[in-house]
């Protein structure tokens, strides 16, 4: 795996906590939908009570596994900081912290370090290199 590659990983794990948190608010709003079905047919309520149980079960088990997820981002991020605080020269660990950390746009970074994107790549190249995975 290169220095990229290791870095790079919070923000694929963060994109997908957010698209589980987009998913789990599709089901609540699913979940709390009341539809009234009309029939000549009596029916027995406990139907729809464990039915109802059911979907609140399972987007209880969804939450929990959103929550195990972001318990491994801020531990995946607090290791890539220690990673990033063995770079020597502070503008480098800023442009890594800001891309990898803030998972902040080149754009971004350049414009708040007032360099142009050319040079904040060159950085963040000369960067890179410093980074060891083992």
């Amino acid at each position: 795996m290169t220095a990229k590659e290791y870095l790079s990983q919070a923000k694929y794990l963060d994109e997908q906590i957010n698209n589980k948190i987009r998913q789990l608010s599709i089901l609540n709003d699913m979940a709390t939908k009341v539809t009234t079905t009309y029939s000549d047919m009596p029916r027995g309520s406990n139907q729809n009570i464990s039915r109802q149980d059911s979907i609140v079960t399972k987007i209880i088990d969804f939450q929990n596994e959103i929550n195990q997820e972001v318990d491994a981002l801020v531990d995946l991020k607090k290791e890539i900081y220690e990673k990033i605080q063995q770079v020597s020269n502070p503008e480098y660990r800023t442009v890594l912290e800001r891309r990898y950390l803030c998972l902040e746009t080149w754009e971004q970074i350049a414009v708040d370090m007032s360099y142009s994107i050319q040079h904040i790549h060159r950085l963040h190249s000369s960067a890179l290199s410093e980074i060891s995975v083992s």
